[in-house]
């Protein structure tokens, strides 16, 4: 099967990051089968989803990772001209959730297959596809923690994000986390007796604004379209009526921090005000005051040197020689970078065309991708290490 052919199987699965991805999980591992390919499977702790990973060539050999995410975001409410996991050509485009994020850059892994298992290959190629990026690089998170084990890790990685077939060598990271507030309710006539957990949170809040006003003038780089950290409250819900007193209340935030900056840092300074300034005066007034802290999703950074060796490797065999601006999105490139697997991001389709109605990747992208992975399998062939 070409590209177009193996994308239209891989859109057919509805990996919906609320739903499993085994069924096209074995649908990889049988088509790696029919090559001699051995691959292995790193569930989620439910077993209800997996990472695949798999070594084509020597296994003693750092060698270059390609990697993709196999889950896709919903379909719900979005207003689709299509059936959205059945592909749809129109003249030079093919439509269909996760058809550029990013099952468009898998299909053509998938079509090199042949020829990977063909040739004599001196340097490796692995494989890594994961379940559950969406929703914060879930599935990735444990296929790392699997790695650290591996007595050769591969020395490159190529994650297939939609960049438009530009290396793109950076990426913010992000942390997130519900914070629940709780206070004591009584009657809104007498105020003091309580302990108004909706005010509170305002404090706190108010607090994460200003260290948003504060942080963009204190590191900016403009290779991002937001050239600075950032940090956003989603939602917030508390209190039950206008004359109580409210109990408790809930919010979400977010930080999306540059590389360069300390996250932990960022985090810390919140859970202090927090801790040592707002809950000190709530607990004078009420000892089971508390504001508790659940992290919901957390993912690193990338910040790839333009002189690493995943740059000449990817010029050599990518037909477009494009560095792109750094992204604001994450991906799971951070993880792997983290791990030691010098990467960087690179893949066919825009990600102006990811998460929305009629989601497409051009036939020309699928192209270039083709001709990538056909020359990074005769690099591999004629070569036992990257320069």
């Amino acid at each position: 099967m070409n590209s177009e052919q193996l994308l239209a199987r891989l859109i057919a699965f509805d990996t919906t990051s609320t739903r499993s991805n085994l069924e096209l999980i074995d649908f990889l591992r049988n088509l790696l089968d029919d090559h001699g390919i051995e691959s292995q499977l790193v569930p989620s702790e439910d077993n209800t989803r997996a990472n695949l990973y798999a070594t084509i060539g020597p296994d003693d050999v750092g060698g270059i990772m390609l990697s993709g995410h196999t889950d896709v975001v919903p379909t719900t409410g979005q207003d689709w001209h299509s059936d959205p996991y059945r592909m749809k050509t129109e003249d030079k485009l093919l439509l269909g959730r996760g058809a550029c994020d990013m099952k468009g850059f898998i299909a053509c892994v998938l079509a090199g297959l042949p020829q990977m298992a063909a040739e004599r290959l001196q340097t490796p190629i692995h494989l890594a596809f994961s379940y559950d990026e969406e929703i914060g690089c879930v599935g990735a998170r444990r296929l790392v923690e699997s790695m650290t084990a591996f007595e050769v890790k591969p020395r490159l990685g190529l994650i297939g994000e939609p960049t438009s077939m530009n290396m793109v060598l950076g990426h913010k990271g992000k942390v997130s986390f519900r914070v629940t507030v709780k206070g004591l309710s009584c009657h809104s006539a007498y105020i003091s007796s309580g302990v108004n957990a909706v005010e509170y949170a305002a404090e706190l809040i108010a607090f994460i604004r200003g260290m948003n006003r504060r942080v963009r003038e204190q590191l900016v780089d403009d290779s991002y379209t937001v050239p600075h950290t950032t940090f956003h409250v989603g939602n917030i819900n508390g209190g039950t009526a206008l004359n109580i007193v409210p109990q408790q209340c809930q919010f979400e935030f977010e930080i999306r921090n540059l590389p360069q900056q300390d996250l932990d840092a960022l985090v810390h300074e919140i859970r202090h005000y927090a801790s040592d300034v707002l809950l000190p005066d709530m607990r004078s007034r009420h000892p089971g005051s508390d504001i508790h802290f659940d992290e919901i999703s957390y993912y690193p950074g990338l910040h790839t040197d333009p002189a690493s060796a995943v740059i000449a490797c990817t010029r050599a065999i990518n037909p477009i020689d494009e560095i792109g601006d750094n992204v604001s999105f994450g991906t799971e490139a951070g993880l792997f970078d983290g791990l030691g697997i010098n990467s960087l991001i690179c893949g066919p389709g825009s990600i102006e065309q990811a998460h929305k109605p009629d989601e497409f990747v051009s036939r020309e992208q699928l192209r270039h991708c083709d001709t990538m992975i056909e020359n990074l399998v005769h690099r591999c062939r004629e070569t036992a290490e990257f320069g």
